[in-house]
């Protein structure tokens, strides 16, 4: 029987998340954050102290940036240049930040994108063929998972961070793989962005003295974070050679949209011709490349340096503080904290709820689709701009809101915010 696509839609309850939509936008979803980026905003009208954005190294405000950034704007234009990298898109700067990029990651060559999803998704169609066998974690990114369901061929994946089950999926993907005369590409993250946890790249890549497979790792919360130097995950584990192919974002050390691939010069140059998301949009504007070499010049340096103490020295301070309340936060081993809570959708929102509200503190609560069902996360997100009383005021908030918690107090149908919203 013939359904019409709009009715199917309007019939629908909107989806995992937007089910939800009628009580939490423009609240849960799609809130209005203002003022000037960092730790102290406005939501809702009321100050906030802000723990949810991916501004690691606090170079959104940093007043060299936000020089740069005005200058080149002024200089260049939004518009410059025109078209595609391939066609008309082409500058001497897009050319020196990909070198300045490839020699930061000790890579051959590096190709920058203009958004960083949509720069991953093509970068796996680009690398595979029907012959191929892709193995991935079980919880890797959405951008992952989209252009892992492009592949024509095999797909296989593994328990998330089970290197056992890594091996046995990866023995699987070689066996077959070499039957049909292709090769397999694992696939994993640097970070896990709502868990915070760090992807196993040095048992991965100890796995490559017995199989024969490449290692492309998407690094966008590791990027100018982990490591000596903040060359990444894979420099914290030591192991910088043995990832074939690296994937950093813009949108978090660096605080602006973008992101880049870096590999073998042979391997960028195929890329290059063949990725459509960059073949087929435009390229990324002057003041946001000039930017960003600003950008990688702090990160690259002794104020880079300090930066990543201050934020280490918060997010290690938080952490060690939600602990010894007797929260979990997994494993942690990154910036990104989850607090996980025991708590159905509805008292999660009534949680979020308070802590804006009451405690005036904002930071997104996560749900199903964006980690497995069952799960309900406080996602705070530590940066060098915090300082040690925003953890302190923090952690009293959740100690509070736990004993709340505990009493029951959240136990009741998630509010409807909008209506809230009206009455204020």
């Amino acid at each position: 029987m013939f359904t019409d696509i709009f009715e199917r839609i309007r019939k629908s309850t909107g989806g995992p998340i937007g089910q939800y939509r009628e009580k939490a936008e423009g609240y849960f979803a799609f809130p209005r954050l203002e003022g000037e980026l960092g730790p102290n905003m406005r939501f809702n009208g009321q100050d906030v102290l802000c723990w949810s954005l991916n501004n690691y190294l606090g170079l959104a405000n940093h007043p060299e940036i936000r020089k740069i950034d005005a200058e080149a704007a002024a200089k260049w234009g939004l518009a410059y240049p025109m078209g595609s990298r391939m066609m008309t898109g082409q500058t001497h700067l897009h050319e020196e930040l990909e070198r300045r990029l490839a020699a930061f990651e000790k890579k051959e060559a590096a190709f920058e994108f203009n958004f960083g999803y949509q720069g991953i998704v093509s970068t796996i169609d680009a690398l595979v063929s029907r012959h191929d066998v892709i193995v991935y974690d079980a919880e890797d990114h959405a951008c992952l998972l989209d252009g892992i369901r492009l592949h024509v061929g095999s797909k296989y994946k593994f328990r998330h961070n089970d290197i056992k089950d890594c091996e046995r999926v990866v023995a699987k993907a070689c066996e077959e793989a070499d039957k049909n005369g292709g090769g397999v590409l694992l696939i994993t993250e640097g970070v896990f962005g709502m868990t915070g946890a760090l992807g196993i790249l040095d048992q991965i890549a100890a796995l490559k003295k017995k199989y024969n497979f490449r290692i492309m790792i998407d690094d966008a919360h590791g990027f100018g974070v982990m490591g000596e130097h903040g060359r990444g995950t894979s420099e914290h584990f030591g192991v910088m050679d043995e990832i074939d192919i690296y994937i950093g974002a813009y949108a978090k050390s660096m605080a602006i949209i973008g992101g880049f691939v870096a590999a073998d010069k042979d391997i960028i140059d195929y890329l290059k011709y063949n990725m459509r998301s960059q073949i087929y949009a435009k390229s990324l504007p002057m003041p946001i490349v000039e930017g960003c070499l600003k950008r990688l010049d702090i990160i690259d340096s002794p104020e880079g340096d300090a930066l990543r103490a201050q934020l280490w020295k918060v997010t290690r301070s938080l952490q060690k503080g939600f602990r010894e309340l007797g929260f979990d936060i997994g494993p942690a081993e990154a910036c990104v904290t989850p607090v996980h809570v025991k708590a159905g959708v509805n008292s999660a929102a009534n949680i979020a709820v308070a802590l804006r509200e009451e405690y005036h503190i904002f930071c997104s609560v996560v749900i199903y689709p964006v980690i497995p069902p069952g799960m309900v996360i406080f996602r705070i997100i530590p940066t060098a701009a915090h300082s040690m009383e925003d953890v302190e005021r923090t952690l009293a908030a959740f100690k509070d809101m736990k004993e709340r918690l505990d009493r029951g107090e959240f136990d009741k149908e998630m509010p409807n915010m909008s209506i809230l919203k009206a009455e204020r």
